[in-house]
Formats: structure tokens, C-alpha cells, sequence
């Protein structure tokens, strides 16, 4: 009898899942129930009118940004932790790829909630 790596492979996840463990997990976020923190950034110019990962052209004035896993279109409240200011976004990119930030804003966002002369900031994220 012959095996192929991919028969083997197909035959292995099927008894692991039958076996009750969980092959493959799903985020699913519910309004209100998930928030996060750590440190944001931003992008801009550099981006500004390139295609997002969610098809959309980027606007760095416009009121979104980048998570790593959030659902596209899932509205987020940042707050700044070190001035309190807080913004309203959209998630329409994936992101930020940079050290062990936790989302990446849009030129505008960022502006809104004082970030603009440091860079980054300590943040606040809650779903809504």
C-alpha cells in the first residue's frame, strides 16, 4: 500500500480532530467585550492613496487603521493614556509590523489623539 505525504498529512488531522482537540481556531469579537493595550504608531505619506489590505485605497487623513487580527470594518476607541484624548477608528489594514506595537494609525487618527511629535504612544484600545 502506498502513502503520500499529503494522504498521511489529511488522515493525521482528521484523527486529531475526531479526538475532540481543536484544529483550527476562529477570533471572534463581540462589541464592547475585547480591550487591549500597548503602543501605537502611525503611517501617512509614504502610504497615502496605496491600496490597504482590505482593498481600499489608504487615506492618512481619514479615521482608520491597521490591527494585526481585528475583523475589517470592527470600530475601535484608542485612547491616548498620557493626555487622555481618545478617536474613534475603523479597521481597514493589517499591521503594524513593527516591534511590539499593537496598531497602527492613520496621519489623522494619530493627530486627533496627540501623537504626531513623539511618533508613538501608550494606548488604550476597546472595541465598540
Amino acid at each position: 500500500m502506498k502513502f503520500t505525504a499529503k494522504a498521511v498529512l489529511t488522515a493525521a488531522v482528521l484523527a486529531f480532530a475526531s479526538a475532540g482537540a481543536t484544529v483550527a481556531t476562529t477570533e471572534v469579537v463581540y462589541a464592547g467585550s475585547k480591550a487591549s493595550a500597548g503602543t501605537a504608531s502611525y503611517y501617512g505619506k509614504r502610504f497615502h492613496g496605496r491600496t490597504t489590505a482590505n482593498g481600499e485605497r489608504f487615506n492618512m487623513n481619514a479615521m482608520t487603521a491597521a490591527h494585526k487580527s481585528l475583523p475589517f470594518g470592527t470600530k475601535v476607541k484608542v485612547t491616548n493614556r498620557n493626555n487622555g484624548k481618545s478617536v474613534v477608528v475603523r479597521i481597514n489594514d493589517r499591521g503594524p509590523y513593527h516591534g511590539n506595537r499593537v496598531i497602527d494609525l492613520s496621519r489623522g487618527a494619530a493627530a486627533k489623539i496627540g501623537m504626531l511629535n513623539s511618533g508613538t504612544a501608550r494606548v488604550s484600545i476597546q472595541v465598540l
